[in-house]
Protein backbone atom coordinates (compact mmCIF):
# COMPACT_ATOMS: atom_id res chain seq x y z
CA UNK A 1 0.00 0.00 0.00
CA UNK A 2 3.21 2.11 0.68
CA UNK A 3 3.50 2.87 -3.17
CA UNK A 4 0.17 2.03 -4.44
CA UNK A 5 -1.83 5.07 -2.86
CA UNK A 6 0.54 7.70 -3.13
CA UNK A 7 -0.27 6.67 -6.99
CA UNK A 8 -3.73 6.70 -6.88
CA UNK A 9 -3.78 9.78 -4.89
CA UNK A 10 -1.65 11.61 -7.81
CA UNK A 11 -3.75 9.93 -10.41
CA UNK A 12 -7.16 11.10 -9.09
CA UNK A 13 -5.43 14.75 -9.08
CA UNK A 14 -4.20 15.13 -12.47
CA UNK A 15 -7.21 13.54 -13.86
CA UNK A 16 -9.49 16.20 -11.45
CA UNK A 17 -7.03 19.46 -11.80
CA UNK A 18 -7.85 19.27 -15.64
CA UNK A 19 -11.83 18.65 -15.45
CA UNK A 20 -11.10 21.55 -12.69
CA UNK A 21 -8.84 24.05 -15.21
CA UNK A 22 -11.36 23.29 -18.04
CA UNK A 23 -14.23 24.33 -15.95
CA UNK A 24 -12.75 27.21 -14.99
CA UNK A 25 -11.84 28.76 -18.14
CA UNK A 26 -14.91 27.60 -20.02
CA UNK A 27 -17.36 29.70 -19.08
CA UNK A 28 -14.70 32.77 -19.25
CA UNK A 29 -13.90 31.95 -22.76
CA UNK A 30 -18.12 31.62 -23.23
CA UNK A 31 -18.32 34.53 -21.56
CA UNK A 32 -16.18 36.44 -23.47
CA UNK A 33 -17.71 35.89 -26.32
CA UNK A 34 -21.33 36.97 -25.70
CA UNK A 35 -22.54 34.36 -24.15
CA UNK A 36 -25.61 34.81 -21.45
CA UNK A 37 -25.54 34.13 -17.67
CA UNK A 38 -28.41 31.09 -18.90
CA UNK A 39 -25.83 29.33 -21.24
CA UNK A 40 -22.95 29.67 -19.29
CA UNK A 41 -24.95 27.92 -16.73
CA UNK A 42 -26.12 25.09 -19.12
CA UNK A 43 -22.05 24.83 -19.84
CA UNK A 44 -21.36 24.40 -16.29
CA UNK A 45 -23.65 21.46 -15.67
CA UNK A 46 -22.43 19.62 -18.45
CA UNK A 47 -19.64 18.81 -16.68
CA UNK A 48 -21.73 16.89 -14.14
CA UNK A 49 -24.72 16.12 -15.73
CA UNK A 50 -23.65 13.56 -18.13
CA UNK A 51 -21.51 11.49 -15.58
CA UNK A 52 -24.98 10.71 -13.66
CA UNK A 53 -26.13 8.58 -17.24
CA UNK A 54 -22.52 7.16 -17.70
CA UNK A 55 -21.89 5.94 -13.90
CA UNK A 56 -23.61 3.09 -13.85
CA UNK A 57 -21.73 1.51 -16.86
CA UNK A 58 -18.47 3.32 -15.19
CA UNK A 59 -19.07 0.64 -12.41
CA UNK A 60 -19.35 -1.95 -14.15
CA UNK A 61 -16.35 -1.83 -15.73
CA UNK A 62 -14.40 -1.14 -12.71
CA UNK A 63 -15.52 -4.33 -11.32
CA UNK A 64 -15.08 -6.15 -14.85
CA UNK A 65 -11.56 -4.67 -15.21
CA UNK A 66 -10.30 -3.45 -12.35
CA UNK A 67 -8.33 -0.32 -12.38
CA UNK A 68 -5.72 0.12 -15.54
CA UNK A 69 -9.21 -0.11 -18.32
CA UNK A 70 -11.35 2.17 -16.87
CA UNK A 71 -7.80 4.65 -16.27
CA UNK A 72 -6.95 4.50 -19.75
CA UNK A 73 -10.82 5.12 -20.83
CA UNK A 74 -10.90 8.07 -17.96
CA UNK A 75 -7.60 9.78 -19.99
CA UNK A 76 -9.18 9.22 -23.36
CA UNK A 77 -12.03 10.96 -22.65
CA UNK A 78 -10.50 13.93 -20.50
CA UNK A 79 -7.82 14.70 -23.00
CA UNK A 80 -10.56 14.40 -25.26
CA UNK A 81 -12.48 16.99 -23.37
CA UNK A 82 -9.36 19.68 -23.64
CA UNK A 83 -8.84 18.88 -26.80
CA UNK A 84 -12.51 19.96 -27.74
CA UNK A 85 -12.22 23.14 -25.74
CA UNK A 86 -8.84 23.52 -27.44
CA UNK A 87 -10.26 23.21 -31.06
CA UNK A 88 -13.13 25.70 -29.73
CA UNK A 89 -10.69 28.52 -29.39
CA UNK A 90 -10.43 28.78 -33.52
CA UNK A 91 -14.02 28.39 -34.21
CA UNK A 92 -16.62 31.53 -34.07
CA UNK A 93 -19.83 32.24 -32.58
CA UNK A 94 -22.16 29.32 -31.74
CA UNK A 95 -19.56 26.92 -33.24
CA UNK A 96 -17.53 27.82 -30.04
CA UNK A 97 -19.87 27.76 -27.54
CA UNK A 98 -20.76 24.17 -28.67
CA UNK A 99 -17.47 22.69 -28.64
CA UNK A 100 -16.78 23.93 -25.38
CA UNK A 101 -20.12 22.07 -24.35
CA UNK A 102 -19.13 19.15 -26.10
CA UNK A 103 -15.72 19.16 -24.41
CA UNK A 104 -17.31 20.01 -20.63
CA UNK A 105 -19.21 16.68 -21.18
CA UNK A 106 -16.40 14.59 -22.17
CA UNK A 107 -14.03 15.79 -19.50
CA UNK A 108 -16.63 15.53 -16.82
CA UNK A 109 -17.40 12.01 -17.57
CA UNK A 110 -13.72 11.01 -18.04
CA UNK A 111 -12.76 12.60 -14.61
CA UNK A 112 -16.27 10.22 -13.38
CA UNK A 113 -14.76 7.26 -14.54
CA UNK A 114 -11.17 7.43 -13.31
CA UNK A 115 -12.84 8.59 -9.94
CA UNK A 116 -14.69 5.72 -9.65
CA UNK A 117 -11.79 3.23 -10.65
CA UNK A 118 -9.33 4.80 -8.27
CA UNK A 119 -11.98 4.60 -4.94
CA UNK A 120 -12.70 1.22 -5.77
CA UNK A 121 -9.04 -0.27 -5.84
CA UNK A 122 -8.31 2.37 -2.88
CA UNK A 123 -11.09 0.52 -0.77
CA UNK A 124 -9.46 -2.62 -1.98
CA UNK A 125 -6.09 -2.10 -0.25
CA UNK A 126 -7.63 -1.56 2.69
CA UNK A 127 -7.95 -4.93 5.32
CA UNK A 128 -10.77 -3.48 7.44
CA UNK A 129 -12.53 -0.59 8.62
CA UNK A 130 -9.70 1.58 10.45
CA UNK A 131 -7.51 0.81 7.54
CA UNK A 132 -10.49 2.21 5.05
CA UNK A 133 -11.09 5.78 7.23
CA UNK A 134 -7.22 6.02 6.75
CA UNK A 135 -7.18 5.58 2.97
CA UNK A 136 -10.33 7.45 2.19
CA UNK A 137 -9.08 10.37 4.33
CA UNK A 138 -5.79 10.50 2.02
CA UNK A 139 -7.51 9.88 -0.56
CA UNK A 140 -10.02 12.69 0.18
CA UNK A 141 -7.53 15.25 -0.08
CA UNK A 142 -6.66 14.50 -3.82
CA UNK A 143 -10.14 16.38 -4.93
CA UNK A 144 -9.24 19.70 -2.73
CA UNK A 145 -6.26 19.65 -4.26
CA UNK A 146 -6.95 19.45 -7.91
CA UNK A 147 -9.41 22.01 -7.22
CA UNK A 148 -6.25 24.33 -6.26
CA UNK A 149 -3.98 22.95 -8.52
CA UNK A 150 -6.07 23.17 -12.18
CA UNK A 151 -7.70 26.18 -11.50
CA UNK A 152 -5.13 28.40 -10.73
CA UNK A 153 -2.91 26.65 -13.15
CA UNK A 154 -5.40 27.34 -16.15
CA UNK A 155 -5.49 30.86 -14.85
CA UNK A 156 -1.83 31.85 -14.86
CA UNK A 157 -2.10 30.13 -18.48
CA UNK A 158 -5.01 32.33 -19.76
CA UNK A 159 -3.17 35.07 -18.73
CA UNK A 160 -0.05 34.69 -20.37
CA UNK A 161 -1.01 33.02 -23.53
CA UNK A 162 -4.89 32.70 -23.41
CA UNK A 163 -7.26 30.33 -23.45
CA UNK A 164 -5.56 27.94 -26.08
CA UNK A 165 -2.19 27.49 -24.03
CA UNK A 166 -4.53 26.91 -20.82
CA UNK A 167 -6.38 23.87 -22.36
CA UNK A 168 -3.24 22.51 -24.03
CA UNK A 169 -1.84 22.30 -20.21
CA UNK A 170 -5.26 20.71 -19.04
CA UNK A 171 -4.75 18.41 -22.12
CA UNK A 172 -1.18 17.10 -20.98
CA UNK A 173 -2.09 16.71 -17.32
CA UNK A 174 -4.09 13.85 -17.55
CA UNK A 175 -1.16 11.82 -19.32
CA UNK A 176 0.58 11.93 -15.88
CA UNK A 177 -2.20 9.41 -14.83
CA UNK A 178 -1.22 6.69 -17.34
CA UNK A 179 2.43 7.23 -16.13
CA UNK A 180 1.89 6.69 -12.45
CA UNK A 181 -0.35 3.97 -13.05
CA UNK A 182 2.37 1.97 -13.62
CA UNK A 183 2.57 1.61 -10.05
CA UNK A 184 -0.58 0.30 -9.40
CA UNK A 185 -0.64 -3.68 -9.89
CA UNK A 186 -2.50 -5.66 -12.22
CA UNK A 187 -5.52 -7.54 -9.85
CA UNK A 188 -7.36 -10.52 -11.76
CA UNK A 189 -10.72 -11.10 -10.09
CA UNK A 190 -11.44 -14.58 -9.23
CA UNK A 191 -13.73 -16.19 -11.54
CA UNK A 192 -16.45 -16.91 -9.03
CA UNK A 193 -16.89 -13.05 -8.32
CA UNK A 194 -16.49 -12.20 -12.37
CA UNK A 195 -19.13 -14.44 -12.72
CA UNK A 196 -21.22 -13.40 -9.51
CA UNK A 197 -20.76 -10.09 -11.08
CA UNK A 198 -21.67 -10.14 -15.00
CA UNK A 199 -24.66 -11.41 -14.97
CA UNK A 200 -26.05 -9.63 -11.98
CA UNK A 201 -28.89 -6.39 -12.65
CA UNK A 202 -26.95 -3.51 -11.10
CA UNK A 203 -30.43 -2.17 -9.50
CA UNK A 204 -30.63 -5.41 -7.60
CA UNK A 205 -27.84 -4.09 -5.53
CA UNK A 206 -30.47 -0.86 -3.75
CA UNK A 207 -31.45 -4.06 -2.11
CA UNK A 208 -28.67 -4.47 0.32
CA UNK A 209 -29.28 -3.54 3.57
CA UNK A 210 -28.72 -0.24 4.28
CA UNK A 211 -27.27 1.04 1.23
CA UNK A 212 -30.10 3.03 0.45
CA UNK A 213 -30.25 4.80 3.86
CA UNK A 214 -26.56 5.54 2.87
CA UNK A 215 -27.82 6.79 -0.58
CA UNK A 216 -29.95 9.37 1.30
CA UNK A 217 -27.47 10.35 3.80
CA UNK A 218 -24.84 11.09 1.21
CA UNK A 219 -27.62 13.18 -0.91
CA UNK A 220 -28.33 14.92 2.23
CA UNK A 221 -24.52 16.03 2.85
CA UNK A 222 -23.71 16.75 -0.61
CA UNK A 223 -26.34 19.06 -0.89
CA UNK A 224 -25.15 20.80 2.48
CA UNK A 225 -22.04 21.54 0.44
CA UNK A 226 -23.34 22.81 -2.68
CA UNK A 227 -25.55 24.93 -0.44
CA UNK A 228 -23.07 26.68 1.30
CA UNK A 229 -20.65 27.05 -2.04
CA UNK A 230 -23.81 28.88 -3.92
CA UNK A 231 -25.50 30.57 -1.02
CA UNK A 232 -22.12 32.14 0.80
CA UNK A 233 -21.48 34.47 -2.52
CA UNK A 234 -25.24 35.69 -2.75
CA UNK A 235 -25.64 36.08 1.33
CA UNK A 236 -21.43 38.00 1.32
CA UNK A 237 -22.75 39.83 -1.99
CA UNK A 238 -26.01 40.92 -0.21
CA UNK A 239 -24.30 42.66 3.12
CA UNK A 240 -21.58 44.55 0.48
CA UNK A 241 -18.35 42.25 1.33
CA UNK A 242 -16.07 42.41 -1.53
CA UNK A 243 -14.98 39.58 -3.65
CA UNK A 244 -11.65 38.58 -1.06
CA UNK A 245 -13.91 38.78 1.89
CA UNK A 246 -16.33 36.29 0.47
CA UNK A 247 -12.96 33.88 -1.12
CA UNK A 248 -11.73 34.18 2.17
CA UNK A 249 -14.64 32.41 3.73
CA UNK A 250 -15.40 29.88 1.35
CA UNK A 251 -11.24 29.29 1.61
CA UNK A 252 -11.64 28.69 5.39
CA UNK A 253 -14.29 26.04 4.65
CA UNK A 254 -11.84 24.30 2.26
CA UNK A 255 -8.67 24.49 4.82
CA UNK A 256 -11.18 23.09 7.30
CA UNK A 257 -11.85 20.11 5.55
CA UNK A 258 -8.31 19.45 3.86
CA UNK A 259 -7.45 19.84 8.02
CA UNK A 260 -9.92 17.48 9.25
CA UNK A 261 -9.20 14.91 6.54
CA UNK A 262 -5.45 14.98 7.42
CA UNK A 263 -6.48 14.36 11.21
CA UNK A 264 -8.86 11.60 10.31
CA UNK A 265 -5.76 8.65 9.74
CA UNK A 266 -4.60 9.35 13.26
CA UNK A 267 -7.79 9.31 15.07
CA UNK A 268 -9.00 5.92 13.13
CA UNK A 269 -8.96 3.71 15.31
CA UNK A 270 -11.24 5.54 17.67
CA UNK A 271 -13.96 6.31 15.30
CA UNK A 272 -17.03 4.70 14.41
CA UNK A 273 -18.18 5.58 10.65
CA UNK A 274 -21.84 5.62 11.97
CA UNK A 275 -21.33 7.50 14.80
CA UNK A 276 -19.29 10.13 12.29
CA UNK A 277 -22.27 10.34 9.91
CA UNK A 278 -25.19 11.00 12.30
CA UNK A 279 -23.01 13.61 14.46
CA UNK A 280 -21.99 15.33 11.00
CA UNK A 281 -25.50 15.89 10.41
CA UNK A 282 -26.90 17.04 13.57
CA UNK A 283 -24.02 19.84 13.74
CA UNK A 284 -24.40 20.94 9.92
CA UNK A 285 -27.92 21.31 10.73
CA UNK A 286 -26.76 23.71 13.83
CA UNK A 287 -24.55 25.70 11.67
CA UNK A 288 -26.82 26.38 8.92
CA UNK A 289 -29.11 27.58 11.43
CA UNK A 290 -26.94 29.79 13.09
CA UNK A 291 -25.08 30.78 9.62
CA UNK A 292 -28.02 33.78 8.67
CA UNK A 293 -27.22 35.69 11.98
CA UNK A 294 -23.50 35.50 11.65
CA UNK A 295 -23.22 39.78 10.94
CA UNK A 296 -19.57 40.20 9.87
CA UNK A 297 -17.32 38.05 7.87
CA UNK A 298 -15.50 36.38 10.74
CA UNK A 299 -18.66 35.47 12.08
CA UNK A 300 -18.80 33.43 8.60
CA UNK A 301 -15.48 32.07 8.66
CA UNK A 302 -16.05 30.57 11.97
CA UNK A 303 -19.45 29.04 10.28
CA UNK A 304 -17.43 28.01 7.27
CA UNK A 305 -14.67 26.57 9.17
CA UNK A 306 -17.41 24.49 11.57
CA UNK A 307 -19.18 23.47 8.80
CA UNK A 308 -15.82 22.59 6.85
CA UNK A 309 -15.12 20.02 9.84
CA UNK A 310 -18.01 18.28 9.59
CA UNK A 311 -18.66 18.33 6.14
CA UNK A 312 -15.07 17.05 5.36
CA UNK A 313 -15.45 14.52 7.64
CA UNK A 314 -18.24 12.68 5.78
CA UNK A 315 -16.54 11.46 2.85
CA UNK A 316 -14.40 8.88 4.41
CA UNK A 317 -16.88 7.47 6.33
CA UNK A 318 -19.59 6.76 3.81
CA UNK A 319 -17.09 5.60 1.95
CA UNK A 320 -15.46 3.00 4.45
CA UNK A 321 -19.41 2.25 4.76
CA UNK A 322 -20.01 1.98 1.08
CA UNK A 323 -17.06 -0.80 0.81
CA UNK A 324 -18.34 -2.65 4.07
CA UNK A 325 -22.12 -2.96 3.19
CA UNK A 326 -21.60 -4.15 -0.51
CA UNK A 327 -19.92 -7.46 -2.12
CA UNK A 328 -16.18 -6.98 -2.91
CA UNK A 329 -16.97 -7.66 -6.47
CA UNK A 330 -19.85 -5.25 -6.60
CA UNK A 331 -17.94 -2.37 -4.84
CA UNK A 332 -17.94 -0.59 -8.25
CA UNK A 333 -21.69 -0.33 -8.87
CA UNK A 334 -21.97 0.79 -5.56
CA UNK A 335 -19.27 3.54 -5.98
CA UNK A 336 -21.62 4.35 -8.96
CA UNK A 337 -24.95 4.82 -7.67
CA UNK A 338 -22.89 7.86 -5.15
CA UNK A 339 -21.33 9.38 -8.11
CA UNK A 340 -24.93 9.79 -9.60
CA UNK A 341 -26.00 11.24 -6.33
CA UNK A 342 -23.76 13.95 -5.97
CA UNK A 343 -23.47 14.23 -9.94
CA UNK A 344 -27.22 14.41 -10.15
CA UNK A 345 -27.24 17.05 -6.89
CA UNK A 346 -24.91 19.59 -8.56
CA UNK A 347 -26.70 19.64 -11.92
CA UNK A 348 -30.09 20.06 -10.92
CA UNK A 349 -30.07 21.74 -6.67
CA UNK A 350 -27.85 25.03 -7.98
CA UNK A 351 -31.44 25.73 -10.39
CA UNK A 352 -33.38 25.52 -7.05
CA UNK A 353 -30.86 27.05 -5.04
CA UNK A 354 -31.72 30.02 -7.34
CA UNK A 355 -35.60 29.98 -7.31
CA UNK A 356 -35.85 29.98 -3.50
CA UNK A 357 -32.87 32.23 -3.16
CA UNK A 358 -34.62 34.85 -5.65
CA UNK A 359 -38.13 34.27 -3.62
CA UNK A 360 -37.10 34.17 0.20
CA UNK A 361 -33.32 34.86 0.05
CA UNK A 362 -30.45 33.06 1.08
CA UNK A 363 -31.06 32.49 4.67
CA UNK A 364 -33.98 30.66 3.92
CA UNK A 365 -31.72 28.32 1.91
CA UNK A 366 -29.23 28.07 5.04
CA UNK A 367 -32.71 26.93 7.31
CA UNK A 368 -34.25 24.73 4.86
CA UNK A 369 -31.35 22.77 3.79
CA UNK A 370 -30.49 22.57 8.23
CA UNK A 371 -33.76 21.14 8.73
CA UNK A 372 -33.42 18.59 5.89
CA UNK A 373 -30.08 17.39 7.13
CA UNK A 374 -30.32 17.71 11.07
CA UNK A 375 -33.50 16.02 10.76
CA UNK A 376 -32.17 12.85 8.22
CA UNK A 377 -29.84 12.00 11.30
CA UNK A 378 -32.32 9.74 12.01
CA UNK A 379 -31.89 7.92 8.67
CA UNK A 380 -28.03 7.20 9.66
CA UNK A 381 -29.20 5.97 12.61
CA UNK A 382 -30.67 2.70 11.23
CA UNK A 383 -27.51 2.57 9.27
CA UNK A 384 -25.55 1.10 12.49
CA UNK A 385 -28.07 -2.12 12.53
CA UNK A 386 -27.17 -2.98 8.21
CA UNK A 387 -23.28 -2.18 9.66
CA UNK A 388 -23.52 -4.70 12.43
CA UNK A 389 -25.66 -7.60 9.92
CA UNK A 390 -22.62 -6.79 7.35
CA UNK A 391 -20.15 -7.55 10.08
CA UNK A 392 -21.45 -11.15 11.12
CA UNK A 393 -22.11 -12.05 7.24
CA UNK A 394 -18.08 -11.07 6.98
Amino acid sequence: MTRVLPALIVGQITLHAAMAGQRMAAPLQALEGGRSAWAVGVLLALFAALPVVTALAAGRMADRYGYHRPVRVAVGCTVMGAGLALTACFLPGWWQFLLLCLGAAASGVGTNIGLIAIQRTAGHLAGDSTERLRVFSWLGMAPSLANVVGPVTAGFMIDAGGFAAAYGLMLLLPLASLWIARLVPQVARPATEAKAGDGSNTWDLLATPGLKRLLVVNWLLSASWDVHSFAVPVLGHGRGYNASTIGLVLGSFTLAVTLVRFVIPMLAHRLQEVTVLRFAMVLTGAVFALYPFAGTPWLMGVCATLLGLTLGSVQPMIMSTLHHLTPPHRHGEAIAFRSMAINASSSVMPLAFGVVGTALGPGVMFWIMGAAVGSGSWVARGLQRAFAAAEQRA
